[in-house]
């Protein structure tokens, strides 16, 4: 089975995160508008700052160059997960479990797309979230009607300084135009293939 470009880029960059002593959070392709973006989340014990995702940006910049894992042009990001980091894999979960969570789900069910409460489970196919003391919902919670499952923002104390918090910025990004660093490659290429 062909693995797809998140999956691909995450293999690419798991080891280059581990060896900078970052957490590799997450990796998506997407496209918005015209633009594709391929997304490289990383995070870190003490919180990410800019310089880890411009150390991070650096070093995948060759690996990726040599796999040439995607065709079309594309913007790559490299940043934080931010303050209401989104949980799509299993070990995210396992850092969450009994922490407060807000589930988006596609459709409405009894009126309602988004529901919050504390993760009290999950596997393959679902989630199990207690709304109240009373009730867990498992069922409306499978993993294929959610459209996005995320930390639960949490009221920020304010009298702390920028240093103590900076985990907690969801701004930290790098981002670069890659499709012109490619096509100044290819074209140095072609000039010493036609030399």
């Amino acid at each position: 089975m062909k693995k797809n470009t998140a999956s691909v880029v995450w293999d690419i960059a798991k080891p280059i995160a581990d060896e900078l002593g970052l957490i590799l959070w997450d990796v998506k392709f997407v496209k918005e508008g015209a633009r594709w973006y391929l997304r490289i989340t990383i995070d870190k014990e003490d919180g990410v700052g800019i310089d880890d995702c411009v150390n991070m940006h650096h070093a995948i910049d060759g690996p990726l160059d040599e796999a040439d894992p995607i065709e079309q042009a594309y913007n790559l990001q490299v940043q934080s997960p931010g303050i209401e980091r989104e949980l799509s894999r299993d070990f995210h979960f396992d850092c969450y479990l009994g922490e407060k969570i807000q589930v988006r789900l596609i459709k409405a069910f009894e009126g309602k797309r988004e529901y919050k409460g504390i993760l009290i489970d999950y596997d393959n196919d679902s989630v199990t979230i207690a709304i109240d003391e009373e009730t867990e919902m498992k069922e409306l919670l499978a993993r294929s009607k959610i459209r996005k499952l995320e930390k639960e923002l949490e009221k920020l104390d304010f009298n702390v300084t920028r240093n103590e918090t900076k985990h907690d910025y969801p701004a930290y990004s790098g981002s670069y135009e890659r499709s012109l660093k490619t096509v100044q490659g290819m074209l140095k290429k072609n000039k010493k293939k036609n030399q």
